[in-house]
């Protein structure tokens, strides 16, 4: 079971981490206006201050997609 205070902790940083990146949200959003299925890829790049990069990416499953869904259903 999912505890109120911590869920209502973690909605509060989101709000800020959302006002301080307004762009993700809204990429966010359109990722799931578009939908995600199965073989969707996800990939991932960080840039480190010096330059160094770490990159990877996943390939969706079907059980990726629920855990997705039920992630989304819970911060609304």
């Amino acid at each position: 079971m999912i505890n109120p205070m911590k869920l209502m902790k973690i909605k509060n940083a989101w709000s800020r981490f959302a006002a301080n990146h307004p762009k993700f949200p809204l990429f966010l959003n359109a990722i799931v206006k578009k939908g995600i299925q199965e073989e969707t890829i996800f990939e991932f790049k960080v840039t480190y201050p010096d330059g160094q990069q770490l990159v990877t990416n996943m390939r969706l499953r079907a059980e990726d997609i629920e855990l997705w869904k039920e992630i989304s259903e819970a911060v609304r």
